[in-house]
């Protein structure tokens, strides 16, 4: 084999992709979105929360002063769902002239709502809320949460409890979560751990796709129309494939570095510190060494799926029976996925050192593992060996019938043609 030859052949592959603009949309499009999602929710919810102007209609004459200074407090909570604007009204001796001038309140858009309280209701644990739409359940769970602790701290008075005791002995405990790694202790909150794994996780999960899907279609599309033939008087098959392979690897890893780059770049202490979160809320970090085995690990799984990919393309001729084939592959792809919450949770059990180990499952339950709690180094050091030598041994696989299916036409192969193949010896 020579490496010019595959050299060519990868540059080729790696040029004519990279200057796609499908390839540069999605590349800026997830760092943008890996922004948004930091930068806008926080935004959104400080800058533009709902308003409920809110009428209270009081007949136990108990509640609403109360209600109206704890929904006055919550309007002050930058992250709660909504500001209330209050309107405190006294009952008047014709309800139903009342109610009916409430409506027409609401219709006319002088208030989003209205509130009903009588004894009655509070009997049943329930206050009526009329409004023109009751599709607003975020405001309404907010209102609800502040009639509850109201009527909570009304009833336990008037059965002759002290409520700021109860309310100072019944308070919540909080978890203050560190991370213990070699550089050092720091706070992370379990939340921001979470979603940094599963973000890694899917960022593998969808690139083994979406480029393996690319190396069967290129072969495919140079089989049928017969480029192949002539590319295949200058180089030899192996060649071919081997540069394809690499060509469309480089594509990949450049995408993959551009978003892991930004990851880290967004969950830096600077970027940060000018963002919007709720007290107690601690974004996990990107470390180097996460990165780099991030980055590592997608080449593994690249060349262990490209492969199959590779082979599958060559063996078959049109690309509904290809994908026939090629569905193989994907048991092995989503099953660390319908297992990610056990591993996440423990990433030491059985479980997830046996998944990990499993060379299918190697790049996407280490990346995983690594996100939540750096493993054993002799887990990570066996990992390598296992996947290298599998990547090894299907790329063997993949250039027996590569060289020969690759110029075959006509019917698709069957499970004995396919074993001929891998057997046949080059001239």
């Amino acid at each position: 084999m020579q490496l010019r030859n595959v050299f060519i052949v990868g540059k080729r592959e790696y040029v004519s992709r990279i200057k796609t603009k499908g390839f540069w949309i999605a590349t800026i499009s997830v760092p943008v979105l890996l922004g948004a999602m930091l930068v806008l929710p926080s935004l959104i919810m400080s800058k533009t929360r709902a308003v409920e102007r809110l009428a209270v209609v009081d007949t136990t004459g108990r509640v609403g002063s109360l209600l109206e200074a704890e929904l006055a407090e919550i309007s002050r909570q930058t992250f709660e769902q909504a500001r209330f604007e209050v309107e405190l009204l006294a009952p008047e001796a014709d309800e139903s002239a009342q109610r009916a001038a409430l409506d027409r309140r609401v219709l006319d858009d002088e208030l989003t709502a209205w509130v009903w309280i009588s004894p009655a209701g509070l009997e049943g644990d329930r206050i009526e809320y009329h409004a023109e739409s009751v599709s607003n359940f975020l405001t309404q769970q907010t209102l609800q949460g502040g009639v509850t602790k109201v009527v909570r701290a009304i009833r336990l008075a008037e059965a002759g409890y002290d409520v700021d005791a109860i309310a100072q002995l019944s308070r919540p405990i909080g978890l203050e979560t560190v991370r213990i790694s070699e550089e050092g202790s720091r706070a992370e909150g379990g939340a921001g751990g979470f979603i940094l794994a599963i973000g890694l996780f899917f960022m593998i999960y969808v690139m083994i796709f979406i480029y393996g899907s690319q190396v069967m279609l290129g072969v495919l599309e140079e089989k049928s129309s017969r480029v192949v033939e002539v590319m295949l008087s200058v180089v030899k098959p192996l060649e071919l494939m081997t540069g394809k392979l690499l060509g469309i690897c480089g594509i990949g890893l450049t995408q993959l570095a551009v978003w892991l780059g930004t990851a880290a770049a967004l969950l830096s202490p600077g970027v940060v510190a000018l963002t919007f979160l709720p007290e107690g809320v601690v974004l996990p970090t990107l470390p180097p060494a996460l990165v780099l085995h991030t980055m590592a690990y997608f080449l593994l799984a690249f060349f262990l799926y490209a492969s199959f990919y590779a082979m599958v393309g060559a063996a078959f001729n049109n690309q509904q029976d290809a994908q026939q084939m090629a569905m193989i592959a994907v048991p092995f792809v989503v099953a660390p996925a319908l297992v990610l919450a056990p591993i996440i949770n423990d990433p030491d059990s059985a479980l997830s050192v046996g998944m990990s180990l499993f060379p299918a499952f190697t790049p996407l339950v280490m990346v995983l593992r690594m996100a939540v709690k750096m493993p054993p180094a002799w887990q990570i050091a066996l990992s390598y060996l296992l996947t290298v030598a599998a990547c090894v041994a299907l790329t063997w696989l993949a250039a027996r019938i590569y060289r020969v299916g690759i110029l075959m036409y006509g019917k698709k192969p069957s499970p004995q043609e396919l074993w001929r193949w891998i057997r046949h010896r080059a001239a």
